[in-house]
C-alpha cells in the first residue's frame, strides 16, 4: 500500500457528492461521470486525496476531459460569495413560467464550450436571469447547487475505505450486499468482537467482499488474527476485498474457502487420523520372524526392478486454501457471522462445533420471520444464550441555521440481527 495513486489500484472518484469506485487498470482507463468520460492516465503518481480540475479536450460529439492537479483546493471558487449580491424576501411574485431564463439551449452550449470554468458559466446563467435577483437567499443557494453539480469541473481521487465502498455499493443497489447498509455493518463487526487477535469465522453468500474486508480491516495489517471465509459458491466475490488493498501479510491471514469443500477435507482428514490409531497398533503386533520376510521381499523387488522416483500430485491452490483453513478450525473461533441469501438455521448447525464457548454469534437476515424460527430452535437446543433480535433504523439529519430537518427521503429496514453467545461445547 503506497500513499501515491498507480496503476492496479482502485479508486474512488468524488465529484462533488458523487462517489464512483473505479479500477485504475492502465493508463487508457477512462472512468464515466454522467455524460462525462474523464481520462485518469495524467492522475498516476499524484498522492490521494489530490483535487483534478477536469480540462476539456477537443473531441467532437463528445465530452471528454483530462485531469490537471490543483496545487491547493482553494482554488475552487465560493460561487456563493461570488454571486449573491442581493436577495429577496420571499418568492410569492416569481412565476415558473419557463421564460426566466434569457440565454436559448444552443447558447448555454455555446457556453460550456468557451468559458474555461464552470464559475463563468453559472455566473453568465445567473446575470441573464430574470428572477435570480428577486429569489431569497436561501433559493439562490439552492439555484447555484443545482447548476454547479451540473458543470462542476472538479474530481477529487480517494483512497477506498468500507465506508465508502459500502455507501457505493448500497446506493448501486442494495440486493448486492444482501441489503446491508452501513451502520448494520458496524453493528455486525462491534457484536462480534473481532479485533487484533483471535481466530474468526464468517459464512456469507455474495457481498461483494464487503463482510471480509470490514472484518479484516478490523483485524488489522501486522497482527495475529485470522478470519476464515466460507461461501457457497466456486469462487469467492472479492472485489471489496482487493479494493481495500491490505499488505500481503494481512490478506494471507484471511482464507476464503467453499463451504462444503472445506467440511469434507476437515471431517475426511479427522477419520483418517482415527483410522491410522488403528492401524498402526496392528503393525506393532507382527511378530520379529514376518518382518524380516517383507525387508527380504522388498529387497528382493528393489534388485531385480528400476526404482522409480514417485512424485506427489502438485496440489491445487483449493486444496492448500482447505488445509489452511482446517488447521485453524482445529484451534476454534472466537466469533463466527452468518450473513446469508439462503436460510442460516442449517448453517449455523454446521458451524457451530467450530466456536469456543461463551464467543459471540451474529446471524443477518433481511426475513425477520426467519431469525425467528432460528430464535425458537437454538432456544429449544440450548446451544446459545442471550438471544436478541435486533432492527437497525437509521435516519439522517440535514444540519444548518435554521433549517434543522430529517432527510425526507431516505432507505427503511436494514435488515434484522440475531445475536447471543455459545454455551460450552
Amino acid at each position: 500500500m503506497t500513499d501515491k495513486i498507480k496503476v492496479g489500484d482502485y479508486l474512488i472518484v468524488q465529484r462533488q457528492k458523487y462517489t464512483k469506485l473505479q479500477k485504475f487498470t492502465n493508463l487508457n482507463t477512462i472512468v464515466n461521470l454522467g455524460k462525462d468520460l474523464v481520462e485518469l492516465r495524467l492522475a498516476e503518481n499524484h498522492p490521494y486525496f489530490t483535487t483534478f480540475h477536469l480540462v476539456p479536450k477537443q473531441e467532437r460529439g463528445k465530452r471528454v476531459y483530462t485531469l490537471d492537479a490543483l496545487s491547493t483546493p482553494s482554488e475552487i471558487r465560493n460561487l456563493k460569495e461570488l454571486l449573491i449580491k442581493e436577495s429577496g424576501n420571499d418568492n410569492r411574485n416569481i412565476i415558473d413560467d419557463r421564460q426566466s431564463q434569457a440565454l436559448s439551449t444552443e447558447e448555454i452550449l455555446k457556453l460550456r464550450e468557451e468559458c474555461e470554468s464552470s464559475s463563468e458559466v453559472i455566473g453568465k446563467l445567473v446575470e441573464n436571469s430574470k428572477s435570480f435577483a428577486t429569489k431569497t437567499e436561501y433559493s439562490q443557494e439552492k439555484y447555484l447547487k443545482r447548476k454547479e453539480k451540473k458543470y462542476f469541473e472538479y474530481i477529487t481521487i480517494r483512497r477506498p475505505s468500507v465506508r465508502l465502498l459500502s455507501d457505493i455499493y448500497w446506493r448501486l443497489d442494495p440486493e448486492k450486499v444482501l441489503g446491508v447498509r452501513f451502520d448494520t455493518l458496524s453493528q455486525i463487526i462491534s457484536y462480534c468482537g473481532v479485533c487484533s487477535v483471535g481466530n474468526y469465522l464468517l459464512y456469507e453468500s455474495g457481498t461483494n467482499g464487503l463482510l471480509p474486508a470490514a472484518m479484516l480491516n478490523s483485524i488489522g495489517a501486522g497482527t495475529g488474527g485470522k478470519l476464515v471465509h466460507m461461501h457457497p459458491g466456486n469462487v469467492a466475490q472479492k472485489q471489496a476485498l482487493l479494493a481495500m488493498d491490505f499488505p500481503v501479510e494481512q490478506q494471507a491471514r484471511c482464507v476464503s474457502v467453499n463451504i462444503y469443500s472445506v467440511l469434507r477435507h476437515f471431517y475426511q482428514d479427522k477419520e483418517a487420523s482415527n483410522d491410522d490409531s488403528p492401524a498402526v497398533e496392528r503393525e506393532e503386533g507382527i511378530n520379529g520372524t514376518n518382518k524380516r520376510k517383507h525387508e527380504e521381499t522388498d529387497e528382493a523387488l528393489e534388485a531385480t526392478e528400476p526404482k522409480q522416483v514417485k512424485l506427489d500430485k502438485q496440489k491445487q491452490p483449493w486444496e492448500l486454501e482447505n488445509e489452511a483453513a482446517t488447521s485453524v478450525m482445529t484451534e476454534k473461533f472466537d466469533s463466527l457471522v452468518i450473513v446469508a441469501k439462503e436460510h442460516p438455521q442449517s448453517i449455523l448447525k454446521a458451524l457451530l462445533p467450530f466456536v469456543k464457548s461463551s464467543r459471540p454469534v451474529v446471524i443477518f437476515s433481511t426475513s425477520r420471520e426467519i431469525l425467528t424460527e432460528c430464535y425458537v430452535d437454538i432456544k429449544t437446543e440450548a446451544s446459545i444464550t442471550y438471544l436478541r433480535v435486533t432492527s437497525n433504523w437509521m435516519r439522517q439529519y440535514q444540519i444548518l441555521p435554521n433549517r434543522t430537518h430529517p432527510d425526507v427521503t431516505m432507505s427503511g429496514s436494514s435488515g434484522y440481527l440475531l445475536t447471543g453467545y455459545t454455551i460450552g461445547n
